[in-house]
């Protein structure tokens, strides 16, 4: 049974993907997943601020002599246990290079365009296989246009494939007003794959404390209704792979993403949940499926209930609402 995947321009022997998640940080974990059959690994994000901060904290040193620099770290999560620095996260893609032998995806962060996009070129040469371009953003501004906000997503993307020889995804929000004109935009701006969709962490009140803290909760399967409709609808639309993230916990919701049209896949709260050999029995249970249904490889199975192979070509669209609510029965 051929469970190998294309994604990225990158072959993968099996379409389940580590998204990026504390778990990246740890090389033995990496090792214990690699041979567990995971296809790829995302790292970390590395943030845009960070990269930021480190530039301040240098200026400051070389006018202030060696006084200490306080950095402002207050508007990120609160991931100080496995958060790397720049010059750190380098190292890191390195020795996880030498380490592990599938694909390795580093992971930028960013909002913003400037100069901070070039160090996809110096990941890039620390032997990452692939970026993965994370634009997280809550615009509060308000005179900044929805135009205004999609033009600067699309130059950040540009900005990142001008002097990269390796390929790019965009891990995006769904929060578009025209989801299927925004992925033809980075697709045509040469985006190699999308990821569908990123999790925005929700802030919280602290009614104790009075404070706004961040809520994190693991992902649940019914997050990834989403992201299944719209790989659907987006495939054999465009160019670009796709990777489903966000919500991914059984090898039921493997396959369904596999048959709408998803490329690979990206997992991590069933990870922390069931343990670091999870993927070893998700890839059975592919394998169990595939058997079932007479497929012989992943590429077979890609895209066979996606919008465009479907009779009823309404099945993701707003009409089902009606048939969906009018077949709902009460239970008390």
């Amino acid at each position: 049974m051929n469970l190998e995947t294309k994604y990225l321009g990158l072959k993968l022997r099996t379409p389940l993907v580590l998204s990026a998640s504390p778990i990246s940080n740890e090389i033995e974990s990496l090792k214990r997943l690699d041979g567990n059959g995971i296809g790829a690994v995302v790292l970390h994000s590395l943030f845009e601020e960070q990269l930021i901060d480190e530039q301040f904290e240098l200026e400051y040193h070389l006018t202030h002599g060696s006084e200490s620099f306080a950095e402002a770290t207050t508007y990120f999560p609160n991931y100080d246990e496995f958060r790397l620095g720049p010059h750190e996260y380098l190292e890191h893609i390195r020795k996880v290079k030498s380490s592990i032998s599938c694909p390795v995806i580093a992971s930028l962060n960013g909002t913003t365009i400037g100069g901070w996009t070039q160090y996809a070129v110096e990941m890039q040469n620390a032997g990452a296989d692939a970026i993965e371009l994370n634009i997280y953003n809550i615009p509060t501004d308000t005179n900044l246009t929805s135009l205004q906000i999609e033009d600067t997503y699309i130059k950040i993307l540009e900005e990142v494939k001008k002097n990269l020889k390796i390929p790019v995804a965009v891990k995006l929000s769904p929060f578009f007003t025209n989801m299927s004109n925004m992925a033809k935009r980075f697709d045509e701006a040469g985006a190699d794959a999308l990821v569908l969709f990123n999790k925005f962490y929700q802030p919280d009140i602290n009614l104790e404390t009075y404070e706004v803290e961040p809520k994190v909760t693991l992902s649940a399967s019914s997050h990834n209704l989403l992201s299944l409709r719209w790989i659907a609808i987006l495939k054999g639309k465009i160019k670009a792979d796709f990777a489903a993230t966000g919500g991914i916990l059984t090898s039921a919701d493997v396959i369904k993403m596999l048959l709408v049209g998803a490329n690979a896949v990206q997992l991590f709260a069933t990870i922390a949940r069931n343990g670091l050999d999870y993927p070893l029995v998700l890839n059975n249970e592919l394998i169990s499926f595939m058997e079932q249904k007479g497929y012989e490889s992943i590429e077979e199975m890609i895209g066979v209930l996606s919008q465009k192979n479907l009779k009823n070509s309404s099945a993701y669209e707003r009409a089902q609402y009606m048939k969906a609510l009018s077949n709902y029965k009460l239970k008390f």
